[in-house]
C-alpha cells in the first residue's frame, strides 16, 4: 500500500505546520540569525518499530529545499533505544520550525506500528491475520492504516466506500439479514465487483448468512473463542471468517486458535501510545 504519495498526506502535513508555526517561530526568529545552518539527530528513546521516515522530506521541504536528510535505519526496522534514526542538515530556522511536526508524525506512526507488531507476533504461528479498523484519528486514516501495515497487520476497508459491510444496524433497518443481502445484490448488479461482509450476532445468524448468495465473508461479532470455533466449523470454508468485538491482547491468541481467518482489532490504532523520539541539534566534527 503506497499511500504516502496521496495528495491528502501533503495537505495534512501543511495543516499541521500551519497549526504549529502560525505567523512564525517567534523564539527562533529572535534568537538565531536567519543565515545560520545546523545539524540535528533524530534519536529513538525506547525500543520499537520505526515508521514514518518517508514523511520527513515532506515536512522539511515545506520550510527549505536545502534541508538534507540522511536516514540511518530502514522503515519498519525494530529499533533499540539510543539508535540514531536520521540526521538532518540545513538552515537552522527550517530544522527548528519543522521539528515538532516531524516528531509528532514519527512518534504517532511508530507507536501504531509497534503496537500492531506486538499483536501480530502473538498469532504469527497461526493462519489468522490481524486486521485494522476505521477507529483512527480523524484525518489520519491513511497514515494510521499505513502504520498498521508496517507493523504486520492487513488493512480492512479504508472507509464506507470500498467494501459492503452489513452490520447490525443495517440488518435492523432492513428487517433481516436476507433482506439486507438481497438489496445489496440488487444494487451491485452490473457494478464492478466489491466484497460483501455480513455481521453475525448468533449461530442462527451464521446459518442465515450461509443461505444467502453473494456474501464473501462472515463476521462473528462479540462471539467467545469457543463460539467462533463453532462458527468456523459451520462455515467449513464456504466463506472467509472474521472475529471482531471484545478482542484484547489477553484473548487474541484464543481467537486465532479457533481457526478464524481474520481478527479485527481497534486497539492497534485507537489505543496506540506514541513512541518517545527526540530531535537534538549537534555540532558536526570538523575535518
Amino acid at each position: 500500500m503506497n499511500v504516502l504519495h496521496d495528495a491528502s498526506i501533503l495537505r495534512l502535513i501543511q495543516f499541521a505546520i500551519r497549526e504549529d508555526v502560525g505567523s512564525g517561530d517567534i523564539t527562533t526568529d529572535l534568537t538565531i540569525p536567519l543565515d545560520n545552518t545546523a545539524s540535528a539527530r533524530f534519536l529513538m528513546k525506547q525500543d520499537g518499530v520505526i515508521c514514518g521516515l518517508p514523511l520527513l522530506p515532506l515536512v522539511f521541504r515545506e520550510f527549505s529545499p536545502e534541508v538534507h536528510i540522511d536516514l540511518r535505519v530502514h522503515e519498519g526496522d525494530v529499533v533499540a533505544a539510543g539508535t540514531v534514526l536520521a540526521t538532518v542538515e540545513g538552515p537552522a530556522h527550517a530544522l527548528l520550525a519543522g521539528e515538532r511536526t516531524a516528531l509528532n508524525i514519527l512518534q504517532r506512526m511508530s507507536g501504531v506500528a509497534t503496537k500492531t507488531k506486538v499483536y501480530s507476533d502473538v498469532i504469527a504461528d497461526t493462519k489468522a491475520k490481524i486486521l485494522d479498523t476505521r477507529k483512527t484519528i480523524p484525518g489520519w486514516r491513511l497514515l494510521d492504516k499505513y502504520a498498521t501495515s508496517i507493523g504486520g497487520a492487513m488493512n480492512h476497508r479504508f472507509g464506507l466506500y470500498d467494501m459492503v459491510m452489513i452490520k447490525d444496524n443495517h440488518i435492523t433497518a432492513c428487517g433481516g439479514i436476507a433482506e439486507a443481502v438481497g438489496r445489496v445484490r440488487e444494487g451491485l448488479d452490473g457494478r464492478a465487483p466489491i466484497k460483501v461482509e455480513v455481521e453475525a450476532r448468533s449461530m442462527d445468524d451464521v446459518l442465515e448468512i450461509l443461505s444467502c448468495e453473494g456474501v464473501d465473508r462472515v463476521m462473528f461479532d462479540n462471539f467467545t473463542p469457543e463460539l467462533v470455533a463453532d462458527g468456523v466449523r459451520t462455515v467449513n470454508g464456504r466463506l472467509e471468517t472474521e472475529a471482531s468485538g471484545g478482542i484484547t491482547y489477553a484473548n487474541l491468541r484464543d481467537y486465532a486458535l479457533a481457526g478464524v481467518d481474520y481478527i479485527s482489532v481497534g486497539a492497534i490504532t485507537h489505543s496506540a501510545v506514541a513512541l518517545d523520539i527526540s530531535m537534538k541539534l549537534f555540532v558536526p566534527k570538523q575535518g
